[in-house]
C-alpha cells in the first residue's frame, strides 16, 4: 500500500492540467445521445471546415495534423473529437498516432475512450494517460451504442500502465458506495467530474450526492471538477 500511494504522488506531481487538444482521427460510432461532439462537427460541417465537410462525424484520419508541435510539459488531450480507440478505427491509425507521442516524452497526451478493451492489445508509451468514460456503475443502454459501463469497468481494472485516468461525465445516477469502490480498484491517477452542459435532462444524480461522491474520491486520487450544478431531477 505504501509504494502505491508513493507511485499516486508521483504521478500527480507530473500531470498539469489540459493544456490543448489534437485530433488526427476524428468522428465516432458511439451514437451516444449526449454527445457535444456530433453537434460541434454538424455545425463545423455546414461552414465546411475540414474533414467535416466531407465527412461529417464518420471516422477520418487526418495524416497533416501528425506534424503538429507540442511543448515539453504540456498535456493534451487527444482526439477530443471522436474515439481514436473505436472498434471502426484501422490499427494503422493508432499506430500512427501513438508513433508520433512516442518521440515526444516529455510531454503528455491524454487518450478518452469508451471502448478501453483496445488498450489491453496496444503498446501504450509511458507518456500517454489512458483514459476511460464511465459515467456510472450502472448500465444505461438506450443512451449509448457503447460497451456497458461493466465492460469499462472490467477492462480498466486489467490495465497495467502507470497514468490511468477516468471521466465520470456526464456524470449519471449511480450507487456512491460501489462506484467509489470501483473508481478505487481502478487507481487512476486522476479522475474529472462533471454534470451535462447541453440539456439533456439525463438521469442525474443529485448535487449533493455527487458532492459526497467527489470527497470520497478525494481522499485517493486527484479529482479535477468540470460543471458541478444543481441537477435537473433534484427534490
Amino acid at each position: 500500500m505504501e509504494n502505491r500511494e508513493v507511485r499516486l504522488q508521483d504521478v500527480r506531481r507530473k500531470l498539469p492540467e489540459i493544456t490543448g487538444t489534437w485530433n488526427p482521427v476524428t468522428g465516432c460510432m458511439h451514437g451516444c445521445i449526449y454527445c457535444w461532439a456530433r453537434r460541434y462537427a454538424e455545425r463545423l460541417s455546414k461552414m465546411e471546415v475540414e474533414p467535416y465537410a466531407e465527412k461529417g462525424f464518420q471516422p477520418a484520419f487526418i495524416q497533416d495534423r501528425l506534424r503538429k508541435k507540442f511543448s515539453k510539459n504540456s498535456f493534451i488531450f487527444v482526439s477530443d473529437m471522436g474515439d481514436l480507440l473505436g472498434d471502426w478505427v484501422p490499427d494503422e491509425w493508432i499506430d500512427k498516432v501513438l508513433s508520433k507521442i512516442k518521440m515526444l516524452p516529455h510531454t503528455h497526451f491524454l487518450l478518452l475512450t469508451k471502448n478501453p478493451k483496445r488498450y489491453l492489445s496496444i503498446s501504450l508509451p509511458d507518456n500517454v494517460v489512458a483514459g476511460a468514460t464511465i459515467e456510472s456503475n450502472r448500465d444505461y443502454p438506450n443512451l449509448s451504442n457503447a460497451p456497458p459501463q461493466g465492460e469499462r469497468i472490467e477492462v480498466m481494472n486489467k490495465l497495467n500502465h502507470v497514468y490511468k485516468a477516468l471521466v465520470i461525465e456526464p456524470i449519471l445516477e449511480f450507487d456512491i458506495e460501489e462506484f467509489t469502490e470501483i473508481v478505487k480498484e481502478i487507481s487512476p491517477s486522476l479522475v474529472y467530474v462533471g454534470y451535462d452542459n447541453y440539456g439533456f435532462k439525463l438521469p442525474e444524480p443529485t448535487l449533493r450526492k455527487t458532492l459526497e461522491f467527489i470527497n470520497n474520491l478525494s481522499e485517493f486520487t486527484d479529482v479535477r471538477l468540470g460543471t458541478i450544478r444543481k441537477a435537473f431531477y433534484e427534490k
